[in-house]
């Protein structure tokens, strides 16, 4: 399915630059040819202006002129004196190119309207305009009418713009490979944008599917026991019944805990984990999970300590409730993977020099220790080390809501090597001063 959408959205993301990138491509195409061609078509009026003035100044018109003025303007010059074709214009014996001449002198009469004209004693008609020849060949043309009198004088400049049509064709060329290394690398782009961009969504629902099967396999077990002790129960004999009933309970109680668990990591992901700060003196609080977690490090021969700062800390802003979920979670996590005669420290401390003030607490054990590559997956739901799998009562959640729960205190949790052996988790989160208190007044 993801490769499918990858597909699409490259597809889109393409589809929609190139399309971008051709439109604009194709506007400034036209806005370029359009300039050119506008521009290589005054140039021509100004040379035919200076042209046809030289040419009125000339009292004799020779061919050495004439063959010059064509080859400084590269074109070609057609002269009649009243319709009698100059024998300069007689040169020209290409019948194809005479066609050309009498197909621009048939499209000036039929697109411009030019009467007699009046009796004066010199009068000129000037004409420049673009032409395409019956073989689509294009040339601006120019004609214009020299009358003095009785005589009149005719001129048809041709310029053919081989040269501007080559330089239109070239331009186009260049922008087309362009567009097309263009659409190329954009493709190209998409393709590892859109990868990079679905990435997090497939991981997460991936995490999602073992998510689900790891809550399947973990609740199929406890439901599995039940059902065969209620079973078990109905042929039991009356003593038996209460170690049954016993069990269906423990198991009942070790769903429970599951759900609960997974009803805590449901709402961080809906982003409506309940947090709700007020003034708490976290010394005491550790201090209290410390004493509530001391039998249970007994019984297991596992010494522990505390340390605390001399003058104790003063109240701040912090969810007490969730500090002691954090606490509990990772005193648990110590005492459960902690050899029998091993260690367990709790710290507590305030870092007033380095900005923004901040807690630090510090659950070190000398367990059995964590793996370098393991030590970022052990926050992973229902993630747990191989040594750890056959603990009935770890489900590999604790760290994972550690996590959320720390996060959502908008601190930091994270995990490296005791000196000597084991792990030490330091938790960090931000101190927030509570509002100073009245001082009772003096008895």
């Amino acid at each position: 399915m993801f490769r499918k959408v990858h597909y699409l959205l490259t597809l889109l993301c393409a589809g929609i630059t190139a399309s971008i990138l051709l439109v604009m491509s194709l506007i400034y195409l036209y806005v370029s040819e359009t300039s050119l061609t506008q521009s290589q078509f005054l140039s021509f009026q100004h040379a035919m202006d200076n042209l046809i003035n030289n040419f009125r100044q000339q009292r004799v018109i020779n061919h050495e002129w004439l063959a010059q003025t064509e080859k400084n303007n590269a074109c070609s010059i057609r002269i009649t004196d009243n319709g009698i074709p100059l024998l300069f214009s007689q040169k020209k014996e290409d019948p194809v190119f005479r066609q050309t001449e009498e197909e621009a002198l048939d499209y000036f009469y039929t697109s411009f309207a030019v009467g007699d004209l009046p009796d004066e004693e010199e009068q000129i008609l000037h004409f420049t305009f673009p032409f395409t020849s019956s073989s689509k060949e294009n040339y601006y043309a120019c004609f214009a009418r020299i009358s003095s009198g009785e005589q009149h004088t005719e001129l048809l400049i041709l310029h053919p713009i081989k040269d501007l049509d080559e330089k239109i064709k070239t331009q186009r060329i260049h922008f087309a490979l362009i567009d097309m290394a263009a659409v190329f690398l954009l493709t190209l782009f998409s393709f590892f944008f859109t990868k990079k961009l679905l990435s997090p969504i497939e991981r997460s629902r991936k995490e999602q599917i073992q998510f689900v099967a790891a809550a399947s396999h973990e609740l199929r077990t406890p439901l599995a026991v039940i059902l065969s002790c209620v079973s078990a129960v109905k042929k039991a004999a009356p003593e038996e019944k209460e170690g049954f009933l016993a069990t269906i309970s423990s198991e009942g109680q070790r769903m429970s805990r599951l759900i609960n668990d997974m009803l805590l990591l449901s709402q961080a992901d809906a982003h409506t984990f309940p947090v709700c700060p007020k003034p708490t003196e976290c010394d005491t609080l550790l201090l209290n999970s410390y004493e509530a977690f001391e039998p249970m490090a007994r019984e297991k021969d596992i010494s522990m300590t505390i340390s605390l700062p001399p003058a104790g800390l003063p109240p701040c802003l912090c969810d007490g409730e969730r500090f002691n979920q954090i606490t509990a979670i990772l005193l648990h996590n110590s005492i459960s993977y902690t050899p029998k005669g091993g260690t367990i420290s709790l710290s507590l401390s305030l870092n007033t020099v380095k900005k923004p003030e901040h807690l630090t607490l510090s659950v070190a054990d000398s367990g059995i220790g964590i793996p370098d590559e393991e030590k970022e997956k052990i926050f992973r739901r229902f993630y747990r080390l191989d040594q750890s799998r056959s603990e009935k009562d770890h489900f590999g959640l604790g760290l994972s809501i550690a996590f959320e729960i720390v996060r959502s205190l908008d601190g930091t949790i994270r995990v490296t090597d005791t000196p000597g052996g084991g792990s030490t988790f330091s938790v960090c989160l931000p101190f927030r001063p509570a509002a100073n208190e009245e001082t009772p007044a003096e008895q």
